[in-house]
């Protein structure tokens, strides 16, 4: 892959697309940003968007269309059965991930629904090489539990390691053997693990889990939702694919896959999902359920004119050019806030920039929810949305007790193609503020918690009136400034 250098010497990330559609964006005074907190529950997921400047919430459906996108959608075949857009996303599903087969769904969870209800049940264990909240959540409605495996380097926060999502095969081994091959309906690999970081899986490993799965028999499924930026990845650090391409890397992925389901929220950034497959065995036994949960196997709930997004959108996950943007965007701002001493998830993954709230906020104890005042304290001094991956995503154990986060994170994605260089680097601007006067953010506590995915709409409050303090000192140190 070649790199572009500037005369200057900066290091600094180039977008190889321009802007013709512009949205324009509100930056409210801070006073009312304080007032949105208490107003949606000091829950990110709960602000409105009318109070939001940059909303690094999520990657999900907020990823820009290209305009041969948009040009697809004009061509939708409405019909409920039988439409010629389902065909071309079926060429395209052929052509980019190397499967015949094809069940379109509305979303990735209802991929993770479908798929934990024809194999899940109680006793169950799915291996995984980390888990996802919508996942987990499916697997254990269903009875069954999840057994996360990776090696200790993926729990390091500053390193240099380059694929902190591989799973940990001799682990694999010990927990189908100790479980029982029967009891073990498939082996789960994500790319790239969400709630570490982003961080990717070599194809090497994958190969490693493919092997471990033939030998007992157990299917190999992969969520490729941000397959990708896993690609590029592996083109930039695998030694074996450096002078590969994105559409061979991706084939040889898939291809070690029985099953690979993706939102197409992320890896096409249209709406929609699917589930793929080259198996007629397996593509029966999910077949009904399609129908049943979502729609006509032709559309899967979904928008036919998403549906034609998709197809163009999944055949420009193969264009480097247009994947690098997001994960060299991430990169620059990991860096910049490592140079400045902010404990941040190295190195760079994809999806978004990562801060570690354990070390940022390590004043406030797990019980309080570092992650989650962070992501409050940032938006209160910033209007950045970003999104808590701690705790506060996890689920309590069968016996009601609170289960806490082996990381306490703070999400920034990076949708792509949607963020100016400028819009980057006011977010470390604020970040390296926050920083600075970390001390005066304090915890969080539920004063409403939903049973299932509580993170989504929870509602919390102050321990103390730290939003208060913090809000004075913004505005002793920026005056009138938003």
């Amino acid at each position: 892959m070649q790199q572009i250098k500037f005369y200057s010497g900066e290091n600094i990330p180039l977008e190889l697309h321009k802007v013709r559609i512009v949205q324009k964006l509100n930056l409210v005074p801070i006073e009312r940003r304080l007032e949105a907190l208490y107003e949606g529950g000091f829950n990110t997921f709960r602000l409105s968007t009318k109070d939001v400047f940059l909303d690094m919430l999520t990657d999900s459906g907020t990823n820009a269309m290209s305009d041969n996108q948009l040009a697809a959608m004009m061509q939708a075949d409405d019909a409920y059965a039988g439409s010629q857009s389902f065909i071309r996303l079926q060429t395209a599903v052929k052509d980019v991930l190397g499967k015949d087969l094809l069940l379109p769904v509305h979303q990735g969870r209802a991929a993770e629904s479908i798929i934990s209800i024809a194999y899940v049940k109680k006793g169950s264990l799915v291996p995984m090489n980390y888990h996802f909240t919508t996942a987990m959540a499916h697997i254990t409605h269903n009875g069954g539990k999840i057994a996360e495996l990776l090696y200790p380097e993926a729990y390091v926060i500053n390193s240099d390691h380059p694929f902190k999502g591989n799973m940990n095969i001799e682990l694999l081994e010990e927990t189908i053997v100790n479980h029982g091959a029967a009891n073990v309906p498939f082996i789960r690999m994500e790319a790239s693990t969400n709630l570490i970081g982003g961080q990717p899986f070599s194809v090497q490993n994958l190969r490693d889990v493919r092997a471990v799965a033939d030998k007992y028999g157990i299917r190999l499924i992969l969520d490729a939702s941000l397959l990708g930026e896993n690609a590029y990845l592996v083109l930039q650090r695998e030694e074996e694919f450096k002078n590969s391409n994105m559409a061979e890397i991706i084939r040889t992925m898939t291809a070690l896959a029985d099953l690979v389901y993706f939102s197409a929220r992320k890896i096409s950034s249209s709406r929609g999902g699917g589930m793929c497959m080259n198996s007629m065995e397996i593509y029966k036994e999910l077949e009904a359920l399609v129908p049943l949960y979502e729609g006509f196997t032709t559309y899967g709930g979904i928008s036919i004119r998403e549906i034609e997004a998709m197809a163009v959108g999944l055949y420009e996950t193969q264009d480097e050019t247009m994947i690098c943007q997001s994960p060299g965007f991430i990169k620059y701002l990991v860096d910049s806030l490592h140079e400045k001493g902010i404990p941040v998830i190295r190195p760079a993954g994809v999806l978004g920039a990562h801060l570690d709230a354990m070390q940022v906020c390590a004043h406030i104890p797990q019980t309080e929810y570092p992650a989650g005042a962070l992501a409050a304290a940032l938006f209160l001094i910033s209007g950045v949305r970003g999104m808590e991956r701690g705790s506060i995503s996890n689920q309590r154990d069968e016996d009601g007790n609170e289960t806490y986060a082996d990381m306490e994170l703070l999400r920034l994605a990076m949708p792509r193609r949607v963020f100016t260089l400028s819009q980057v680097k006011y977010v470390e601007d604020r970040l390296n503020w926050l920083y600075d006067n970390r001390e005066l953010i304090g915890g969080l506590r539920f004063v409403y918690e939903p049973p299932v995915l509580r993170f989504f709409m929870g509602g919390l409050e102050p321990t103390s009136d730290w939003p208060q303090k913090l809000m004075a000192k913004f505005k002793a140190d920026f005056g009138e400034s938003l």
